[in-house]
């Protein structure tokens, strides 16, 4: 019989981190429901320490999720803890993960701690973090890059303290999959007590060895991964969820354990990360990825006609590929509105919010015939804004392109309540838009990205539209979606400028 590999999700957490990836404690809410749909061990919430917004959020989480361990992270000191305690307070089953750094750069240079005072402060931070649960994890910050012997010394301090997980980062993903094989072999063999807890890794991609790493630690014992929707993170991003759970899946041969994730659920959840956080999917990113599953050469065609394992070793379906079917349509009513948000994932707290999405429904439902998951995910994006975060909106626009002539757009704007009117030229109808914007709202802010997407096919799909813009080393993410391209550039532009204007930044410390 197999072991389970318990799958943490630090989507909400490290995955936030991504420049640009902020969440609002809806859309937290939204991605933690897909979690415990996916059936994920624990959801690593966020960071209640770093503000009083995430604070809200890992408490609403803990209240909302009941199938999965809530978790919020904490650094290694008394008010962390306290504060992390009481946002998992209202989960069924709730987690505090404390951390503090072990490599001799990171004491030295950044702790300015000896090692001695290191092993102390985690231990008192078990005994913190005991007060509230009993489910306590250890991170050994940049363990990748630490001594093993000091490694064995603290692991062995805070398991005495009632650590229950033990958890193994490779922060700046330094390491390769036979050295890091050989450490978590090494720490399990030596420290004592070992078999009383779980091993736990987790690693960054710097050098794209994540998921290699991840799996190579498997392989040698560890029994919990903790990684991300899409492999979302800070800089290079973290181990990706998806190749995790389906290498483990499909190569059963090779690695003696197995996870309790509901595989299906697995594209449902990278589309609406992607959606909530703006970071489109690759086409080639292996599971979730657009070609993951298309075969474009005659000799990979005829071989999957005649027998699919011929060039396929998973089943699109097996990963949610075709599982969004057709839901609603322009003759659909409320209840049906409802229930399909629900199953989703989607709450609606009020009639008023149920009455303005349904408007929203019905308008987008005279544009395009078949509307599907994708599509309500979408709409429902733009539909939490609440009137706080909403500074600018569009209310009109008129946009004009032929050959030979400068394309033109004209906009009205809402600007604190007040309409504005703005017309500008530039060297497409996107460019004309966005200056036409921004010679009302004047943000001064550069423009780092712009990306389009189709969220489901046909000529009539909806296209959702990613801006990154950059002000005084602030970056964030802006999200548009609409039938017509050019109206979801604007509504893009605008939703990153109203995040500017909200002026609400997270200090989340990165594992």
């Amino acid at each position: 019989m197999s072991d389970q590999l318990i799958i943490f999700d630090t989507t909400l957490r490290d995955g936030e981190q991504s420049p640009g990836a902020s969440m609002t404690r809806d859309e937290k809410l939204r991605i933690a429901r897909q979690l415990e749909r996916m059936r994920v061990n624990v959801i690593e919430a966020g960071f209640a320490a770093a503000s009083n917004g995430d604070f809200e959020a890992v408490r609403s989480i803990a209240e909302a999720i009941t199938e999965s361990t809530v978790c919020s992270l904490a650094r290694a000191n008394e008010n962390d803890i306290r504060r992390a305690g009481e946002a998992i307070a209202p989960a069924a089953m709730g987690r505090i993960h404390t951390f503090i750094a072990t490599s001799p750069i990171h004491m030295e240079k950044k702790l300015r701690m000896s090692p001695d005072q290191v092993v102390e402060q985690a231990v008192k931070a078990i005994r913190w973090a005991a007060e509230y649960t009993d489910d306590i994890e250890f991170s050994a910050e940049d363990a990748g890059r630490s001594e093993i012997d000091f490694l064995c010394r603290i692991f062995d301090a805070v398991i005495k303290a009632g650590a229950r997980t033990i958890n193994v980062p490779d922060t700046v993903g330094y390491n390769v999959p036979d050295q890091f094989a050989a450490t978590i072999r090494s720490l399990i063999e030596r420290v004592p007590d070992a078999d009383k807890v779980v091993w736990s890794v987790h690693c960054h991609n710097d050098l794209g060895l994540a998921v290699a790493n991840s799996l190579a630690a498997v392989q040698a014992g560890a029994r919990q991964v903790e990684c991300t929707i899409n492999g979302l993170g800070e800089r290079a991003g973290n181990a990706s969820l998806e190749e995790i759970v389906m290498a483990v899946r499909t190569r059963r041969d090779v690695f003696k354990c197995d996870t309790r994730i509901d595989t299906t659920q697995i594209v449902p959840a990278s589309k609406l990360v992607s959606g909530v956080t703006g970071f489109p999917v690759q086409p080639n990113k292996a599971i979730v990825g657009a070609n993951a599953f298309s075969h474009e050469s005659g000799i990979h065609q005829d071989g999957v006609l005649k027998h699919r394992e011929t060039y396929e070793i998973m089943r699109a379906e097996d990963v949610g590929w075709g599982a969004n079917k057709l839901v609603l349509g322009k003759h659909s009513g409320r209840n049906a509105f409802r229930s399909r948000l629900q199953e989703i994932g989607i709450v609606i707290d009020s009639e008023e919010q149920l009455n303005n999405a349904f408007t929203r429904f019905k308008e987008l439902a005279d544009k395009k015939h078949e509307i599907f998951d994708e599509d309500l995910h979408a709409m429902m994006s733009d539909d939490f804004t609440t009137p706080e975060q909403e500074h600018y909106r569009l209310v009109a626009s008129r946009f004009h392109s032929e050959t030979g002539e400068t394309p033109e757009a004209s906009i009205t704007l809402s600007a604190g309540g007040k309409e504005i009117h703005a017309s500008a030229e530039g060297s497409g109808p996107v460019d004309a838009a966005f200056k036409a914007i921004e010679s009302v709202a004047k943000s001064g802010t550069e423009l780092l990205l712009y990306s389009v997407n189709a969220i489901t096919t046909g000529t009539d799909a909806q296209g959702e539209v990613t801006v990154r813009l950059a002000r005084e080393g602030r970056i964030v993410n802006g999200q548009g979606a609409d039938t017509d391209i050019i109206v979801a550039s604007a509504k893009a532009y605008l939703n990153a400028l109203n995040k500017l204007h909200d002026n609400v930044q997270r200090l989340n410390p990165q594992v």
